[in-house]
């Protein structure tokens, strides 16, 4: 596929964001991305959820959220909001 054969779309920036939709391939520029986005829109609390699988999304997740100097910690979700399927984010105020 060349790069002007993808298809472009807009996601809605909300406080949670669900990559069960977005090819592996993508998880780390679509996260940062989004992130960025969020916090542009004002959020500081976010929940990404990446499903349990095997951990290899949530590992993907957290290491691009290390390296954002905008994150200020992430941790697991408690059970009720998705447990180790999800991850809460709290970013620095702009």
């Amino acid at each position: 596929m060349h790069p002007e054969d993808e298809e472009i779309f807009e996601l809605p920036i909300t406080d949670v964001f669900d990559l069960h939709t977005v090819p592996p391939r993508d998880v780390e520029a679509v996260v940062e991305a989004y992130v960025e986005a969020a916090r542009e829109k004002g959020f500081i609390h976010l929940r990404i959820i990446h499903g349990k699988g095997i951990g290899v999304q949530r590992e993907t997740v957290r290491r691009v959220l290390s390296r954002m100097p905008m994150v200020e910690s992430f941790q697991t979700a408690p059970e009720g909001a998705g447990g180790w399927g999800a991850t809460l984010v709290t970013l620095r105020p702009k």
